[in-house]
């Protein structure tokens, strides 16, 4: 998971910050210590750790934070605002041109991630109204026009080829012509890569950048490759100039120096984090919400956003209707179920839950709620919607049909009943939901996701 070891040993210093009713100039010279190992340990440029702390102590010195009243929530503010100051300030939008079509060019080495990202962007470009068209122009790497041409598919996006000619030069302007003609007016170039950076490489790119003149160039940088992707970021920014970085395999990178590094260096956004192997799984930039993730504050923007765009309005009002009624059943279990498996891995959505991040003991298997759907999947019509129904023949039998046991069964039935009555209690009483979070009990929170 991103940031996973960074954000554990910072989440640490804040809780004993926060805690401090005082703190003298030495408490803050053995914090700021920890706060710099745990940036060297995440794999942070050292002298952007070392201008970082430096910048902490004199804020923290400078505003006589340590006489203040909340000494220590204060110091978290600083570290939390010098957090979103080196991830780049704020959301960094990619610049669409008044006269259409807007052309991305996607620049990076070989196994960064850019052909599957030129996916993941028209994607997310087209959620916001547009009408993308792929380009290939990578003629050299096998398969990487067939590639393209697959994710394109699988988007019902159109993609533009020529493998008549190894000119990209002409292929790109081929594809305004087409894109002009078709009234696509956004155009993503998925570029050639190399496993280092050569001469070759970059006269290349610079020929299709004074040919075709995009209007964004998109470094996309794999995160998991640590300093090497700061160094590739800063030799790509100065031979080619870019105007932002797309961020892959996030979520395999659990130190974060990439991220937290390649803004300060090359002085160009991170626009995009890509965080799964999923179309889906990428999302814009935010610098506050990753700082408040990192810090363990939460994100529920995020999930807002997820939620917002991956629930069916119509399916929601069903839900509602039926909630209203108390007649909460196993296929809306099912399709809630299916709903939330769209917006990403449970885990990741815990994580953007302020406070969930303290409960470590609380392990999320994602192959649990397969063996959910299953058990579910495994029931008659008239079961679902009458769970009463399920006697123990009953029980065997869908155990069998869903490779399961009668004692996963049982254990799933009580943290359905548990929704159930959460459910009832949710739409007949105001204010349940502060109640329901007083009195939750982590027992059956574990129960819940824990059917093994």
């Amino acid at each position: 998971m991103a940031f996973e070891g960074l954000s554990s040993r910072l989440q640490e210093i804040t809780r004993k910050l926060k805690g401090k009713a005082r703190i003298s100039e030495d408490d803050l010279k053995e914090v700021l210590r920890e706060v710099k190992l745990a940036l060297l340990e995440a794999d942070v440029n050292y002298k952007i750790v070392k201008e970082f702390v430096k910048v902490i102590e004199e804020k923290a010195l400078g505003q006589d934070v340590l006489k203040s009243l909340t000494p220590g929530q204060q110091v978290v503010k600083i570290v939390k605002d010098e957090l979103i100051a080196l991830l780049g300030g704020e959301e960094s939008k990619i610049n669409f041109t008044p006269n259409p079509p807007t052309v991305i060019m996607l620049v990076g080495l070989q196994g960064s991630g850019k052909t599957t990202t030129a996916g993941k962007l028209a994607n997310i470009i087209r959620k916001q109204g547009k009408k993308p068209l792929l380009v290939a122009c990578d003629v050299y790497r096998p398969a990487a026009i067939k590639q393209l041409e697959v994710v394109g598919k699988q988007l019902s996006i159109p993609v533009y080829t020529n493998e008549n000619t190894k000119d990209v030069s002409l292929i790109a302007k081929q594809a305004v012509s087409v894109a002009i003609s078709k009234l696509n007016d956004v155009i993503i170039i998925d570029t050639a890569g190399r496993l280092q950076i050569d001469e070759a490489l970059m006269q290349e790119l610079k020929d299709l950048k004074s040919n075709v003149k995009p209007h964004e160039i998109l470094l996309v940088v794999d995160s998991m490759t640590g300093q090497d992707a700061v160094n590739v970021a800063d030799t790509f920014n100065t031979e080619i100039g870019i105007d932002g970085i797309v961020l892959t395999k996030l979520d395999g990178d659990t130190r974060g120096g990439a991220a937290l590094s390649v803004k300060k260096i090359t002085g160009r956004p991170i626009k995009f984090a890509a965080t799964g192997e999923k179309l889906s799984d990428i999302e814009v930039f935010h610098p506050e919400r990753m700082a408040s993730r990192i810090l363990g504050m939460g994100d529920v923007l995020s999930i807002i956003e997820k939620a917002e765009e991956t629930f069916d309005m119509e399916e929601a009002a069903k839900l509602e209707k039926k909630l209203k009624k108390q007649n909460f059943d196993l296929d809306d279990y099912l399709a809630q179920l299916r709903q939330m498996k769209k917006m990403g891995s449970f885990s990741s959505i815990l994580k953007m839950i302020p406070g969930m991040n303290k409960l470590k003991d609380i392990e999320v298997d994602e192959k649990e709620f397969v063996r959910i759907e299953a058990i579910i999947c495994s029931m008659t019509k008239e079961e679902r919607a009458n769970p009463k129904l399920l006697n123990g023949s009953r029980r065997l039998r869908i155990s069998k049909g869903s490779g399961t046991t009668v004692e996963q069964i049982n254990k799933f039935m009580k943290s359905f009943e548990m929704t159930q009555k959460m459910m009832k209690e949710m739409t007949s009483n105001k204010g349940m939901m502060r109640k329901m979070m007083k009195n939750m009990n982590m027992d059956d929170l574990k129960d819940f996701q824990n059917l093994k």
